[in-house]
């Protein structure tokens, strides 16, 4: 039912300012006309290249995506012009449309591979996007085709100046990953005697990446001008830009040396793996033997609590996000895996986190990291119409987001549809509203299909989510994704704690980033005025006092929900035992399925 409030607010937001001249139009002419016009800029970009067998190459790729998209436009205008005996009916009709069109953009993507499986890899992670899009898409995160190893060898000779076997003692010609920009193998390396992961990038990427880009602007600008409405130029701008940045294994190298620095006083579970030797398409580094965060099964084998990963992944972010400003921008399950801790550690538990991947980084300014922190802690407090007001308020500074599109922007932020206040009253039904963040109890069922009602009735706020995408800030927007990835590992850990545990830590790291800013404020003012500015020294302990209070409150309410995780754990334990003995009791206390 989700993807049908989706659906129902597509056709009429689609059609009414330009229907005439969609019904006019006759598709079968009109669509392939696009596919020739687009077929020859194409050709034009790519008629200086000296090899004719890249022109012949670049035009093929571009006609494998223009003709999904033709093909998927098509589709989605004779679902559009037809007739409906229900609502349910019609539903069904675009959710078969939707899954129709997503199977031929992904078999386009996989085909063409490179920059076009990074753009399904960002569409993937809309989460506005209807479901049958996103889960299509998925599949990019893990599924990318491995370039022949041959032609890797060709790379490494000419970007090395020597052959891999003169560098490496062995090495293994099957890769143990493979992405959208580059796959990694297991290698022993020579001078260090260290085994080591080399990531090498696919060659073809330098060779299409400009045609690439180029198509992404034509097909993403084709969909603006013919769908108004829905626009994803924005995408294509941000792929112009990133792109380079992550094709460079030297700013990579630099973006990771910079974390480690970064948490270089700070004790914590975030391991960042040694880089041994960085080129612009060869990054050697140190290999590290572990399991994906979300692995259960990994997790339960080496007696690693679920709960306290879930946390320190919220602390990590956090830190990057409030306190830092500097974040890893492309975060994923695949980013990230865990491992026993060695005995040298710095992690304050059994385990470590290792980031992977550090080619995209955002930075965040002083002024937009305080302002995120207070919009934050204005989503923690109790709705009243101060709190409001400065929702509304921190939401204009950070995401330049007005008093219409709020609602749509708090959603984002909190994994909720809105919290009192945001909507109308009407809106909830009978559902009782979250005064705030740490009110919010776990989503039911009668909120989900009041959710649903309110959306299916109250046209534009599928719209309005588009436009809340191209009004955010890029970095706000990456933002959102640590957000949801946290969220997402959060449930995907079956954690026993409370669904609001880890925004208690976010609010932790806001209150020290609040603080942190009036305490510098106050103290450059302290300097400039004298020390004995009585009216200054009595806003520095009451803001410092504020802040005391307020982080002894939330480690109280941190411990009270820790201790409740323990009591759940403990249960689930006592029931398994009972079930199925001792090891029914472990699978229970880990998360783990009973075992047949």
């Amino acid at each position: 039912m989700a993807q049908r409030r989706c659906i129902r607010l597509q056709k009429p937001h689609i059609l009414p300012s330009h229907h005439s001249r969609y019904r006019r139009a006759n598709p079968w002419v009109f669509y392939p006309t696009c596919a020739l016009i687009l077929g020859t800029a194409c050709f034009a970009t790519y008629q200086t290249s000296q090899s004719f067998r890249h022109t012949v190459l670049a035009v093929v790729r571009c006609s494998r995506v223009a003709g999904a998209a033709i093909l998927s436009a098509i589709d989605y205008k004779l679902v559009m012009v037809k007739s409906y005996g229900s609502v349910d009916e019609e539903g069904e009709a675009y959710s078969r449309c939707h899954t129709r069109s997503a199977q031929r953009v992904l078999k386009a993507l996989l085909a063409n591979g490179g920059v076009f499986i990074k753009m399904g890899q960002h569409m993937a992670s809309l989460v506005v996007l209807p479901v049958e899009w996103t889960d299509t898409m998925k599949v990019l995160q893990d599924k990318c085709e491995p370039t022949r190893y041959e032609d890797l060898e060709a790379l490494f000779l000419k970007d090395m100046g020597m052959p891999i076997d003169d560098l490496f003692d062995s090495f293994n010609p099957v890769p143990i990953g493979v992405a959208s920009l580059a796959q990694v193998h297991v290698g022993h390396h020579k001078a260090s005697g260290k085994l080591v992961a080399v990531k090498l990038q696919h060659p073809h990427l330098t060779e299409f990446c400009n045609i690439d880009t180029e198509m992404v602007d034509v097909t993403l600008g084709w969909i603006k001008y013919w769908f108004p409405e829905f626009e994803f130029t924005w995408l294509g701008e941000e792929m112009r830009t990133n792109l380079p940045k992550e094709m460079d294994f030297v700013h990579e190298a630099n973006n990771s040396a910079r974390t480690v620095a970064d948490f270089a006083q700070i004790r914590t579970s975030l391991y960042i793996p040694q880089v041994i030797l960085a080129a612009k398409r060869v990054l050697i580094m140190e290999y590290i033997q572990g399991g994906r965060v979300d692995d259960l099964e990994y997790l339960a084998a080496a007696r690693i609590d679920r709960n306290k990963v879930a946390i320190e992944l919220s602390r990590i972010f956090s830190q990057m996000v409030f306190i830092n400003g500097w974040f890893h921008a492309d975060p994923h399950p695949g980013n990230l895996l865990i491992r026993s801790a060695p005995s040298k550690s710095n992690s304050p538990y059994n385990f470590e986190i290792v980031l992977l991947d550090h080619g995209l980084y955002f930075d965040m300014d002083s002024d937009l990291r305080v302002n995120y922190s207070k919009l934050w802690l204005s989503l923690m407090e109790p709705a009243s119409p101060a709190t409001m007001a400065d929702r509304r308020k921190y939401a204009e500074l950070v995401g330049n987001i007005g008093p219409d599109l709020y609602p749509v922007f708090e959603a984002a932020i909190t994994g909720r549809v809105a919290l009192e206040g945001s909507w109308d009253d009407t809106d909830g039904g009978n559902i009782r509203r979250a005064s705030s963040v740490v009110d919010m109890v776990a989503q039911t069922d009668e909120e989900k299909d009041a959710i649903r009602n309110a959306v299916m009735q109250k046209e534009g706020v599928l719209l309005s989510v588009f436009d809340v995408l191209r009004r955010v800030p890029r970095r706000i927007l990456m933002v959102l994704k640590l957000n949801d990835l946290t969220r997402s590992l959060d449930h995907a850990l079956m954690t026993t704690h409370s669904n609001i545990r880890i925004f208690l830590v976010t609010a932790k790291y806001c209150r020290y980033a609040v603080w942190q800013a009036d305490r510098e404020r106050l103290i450059d003012i302290m300097r400039e005025h004298g020390l004995l500015s009585l009216g200054v020294l009595s806003e520095y302990f009451k803001c410092w006092w504020r802040y005391e209070k307020a982080y002894t409150r939330i480690s109280v309410i941190e411990c009270i929900m820790d201790f409740q995780a323990y009591l759940n754990k403990s249960k689930a334990w006592i029931q398994g035992l009972w079930r199925k003995g001792f090891q029914g009791a472990h699978d229970a206390a880990f998360g783990l399925p009973d075992r047949a």
